[in-house]
């Protein structure tokens, strides 16, 4: 069955697109009520449509767990300028997702810079998050992946233009512009510096191909972490898209091990 798109108004300006569907009570998994649904966040650029978010809608939706999905302000449906807004602006939209949209516990799905924002979520609905899933998980990215890569001479460029070009595999025209104020509210959300709260299964996908997230990165994220549940599942072929078929596949044996584990 097809989901509609909807969308959440966040205040006079904007609104949030976004497909959301419910645990269904008629499905042979039978779900109960406290078992965790499941929330994606794409990465920066991305939209909710994205072979990743594809892959696991349709599993959830054939074992019958509640599966939401969004766009983050800037991005596909959603309202806003892409280059307007910043992590604080994405972390309490998807805030706003999980409290008005969501019910129960969740596993989160984070997706390189979702990754960011899962764990940003620690910080203000740890009490509804069961779970979390990373796939090449970014925290911290404006600072360690961007501004630390720049020269002194690019650094001074960035911050007197208040924004830089740089080149980007994934972008059609080969470069993706990053606004100095990104880089700003970035170190207001920086999480690898000090320990995260939380008990819950992890479970990190990582690439070791990845030209975009170091796979170092997933060992950063599990050293601060407190929970004595966080599993590294490293591919040594796998790039940052980690969309081939048998990567999907371990991203949905990953979504079925933590429900299991989280309904037992």
């Amino acid at each position: 069955m097809q989901i509609t798109t909807e969308f959440l108004e966040i205040g006079p300006d904007h609104r949030l697109a976004f497909q959301h569907r419910p645990a269904a009570a008629n499905t042979p998994a039978n779900i109960p009520a406290n078992i965790p649904g499941f929330v994606f966040l794409a990465g920066h650029g991305s939209d909710m449509l994205g072979t990743k978010a594809e892959i696991l809608a349709d599993w959830a939706a054939r074992s019958g767990f509640s599966f939401t999905r969004f766009d983050y302000r800037g991005h596909g449906q959603s309202s806003g300028a892409f280059l307007a807004h910043t992590i604080s602006d994405w972390t309490a939209d998807a805030r706003h997702i999980i409290e008005q949209v969501t019910s129960g516990p969740l596993i989160l799905v984070g997706s390189s810079l979702g990754g960011w924002i899962m764990l940003n979520l620690l910080n203000s609905c740890r009490q509804r998050i069961a779970g979390l899933i990373g796939i090449a998980a970014a925290p911290d990215f404006t600072e360690r992946l961007i501004w630390q890569t720049l020269n002194k001479e690019q650094q001074d460029q960035m911050q007197q233009q208040g924004h830089i070009a740089l080149p980007n595999p994934y972008e059609p025209g080969g470069q993706l512009v990053y606004p100095y104020h990104l880089i700003e509210d970035g170190r207001a959300n920086l999480l690898l510096d000090k320990p995260l709260e939380f008990d819950g299964p992890v479970i990190l996908h990582q690439g070791m191909q990845d030209e975009e997230v170091p796979w170092q990165t997933a060992l950063d994220i599990a050293a601060v972490l407190t929970s004595d549940r966080v599993e590294i599942r490293l591919d040594k072929t796998a790039g940052h898209r980690y969309s081939e078929p048998h990567q999907l596949a371990a991203l949905v044996a990953s979504a079925e091990q933590l429900s299991q584990q989280l309904s037992s």
